[in-house]
């Protein structure tokens, strides 16, 4: 077996940055405060049960938050959401009113959801893993809902926000 050198982090960083991914905000409401955070590391990893798997930094305030709820809500973002994708995603800001002037509705854990969401879900924690600095939620989604207007998504690709949408003038 031949020994392999480490990779070099900047090098890793550009190759996951020629990945696309969809734009999430994951949230979760823990000591009557609401935490939210920008999240691209969000798939789905099971249909039955219904499973998502959310990646939180450690470092991150709502990683404490969510292991210690054990529940979050899911916002899928529409391309118009860039700038809330773009608030949410700054470290350091204030955790007081961090939602003020983003329409939000509670579901069912008490989380925050955006009301414009391109869809919503809402989870309850079924393992946690270790991820190196991150830490890997497996979510049981316990309730949906997902509005009847499709639009144009939000995705990250190469340092920078995308719309993406279907139509009859997107060929694939």
């Amino acid at each position: 077996m031949s020994e392999h050198r480490p990779v070099d982090p900047a090098a890793y960083r550009a190759a996951l940055a020629r990945f696309a991914s969809g734009v999430t905000i994951v949230s979760t409401r823990w000591r009557d405060v609401d935490h939210a955070m920008t999240v691209s590391a969000f798939t789905s990893a099971s249909l039955e049960p219904p499973l998502v798997l959310v990646c939180a930094e450690k470092i991150a305030r709502f990683h404490e938050a969510v292991l210690a709820t054990g529940t979050f809500g899911v916002s899928i973002l529409a391309a118009e959401s860039h700038a809330i994708a773009t608030h949410l995603a700054r470290r350091g800001r204030p955790l007081a009113g961090q939602l003020d002037g983003i329409p939000i509705v509670r579901g069912v854990t008490g989380s925050a959801l955006l009301a414009d969401g391109l869809a919503r879900l809402e989870c309850r924690t079924r393992s946690v893993h270790d991820g190196g600095d991150h830490t890997i939620l497996l979510g049981e989604v316990i309730a949906t809902d997902v509005p009847a207007l499709a639009r144009p998504a939000l995705v990250y690709y190469d340092g920078a926000y995308h719309p993406v949408g279907s139509g009859p003038d997107i060929q694939v």
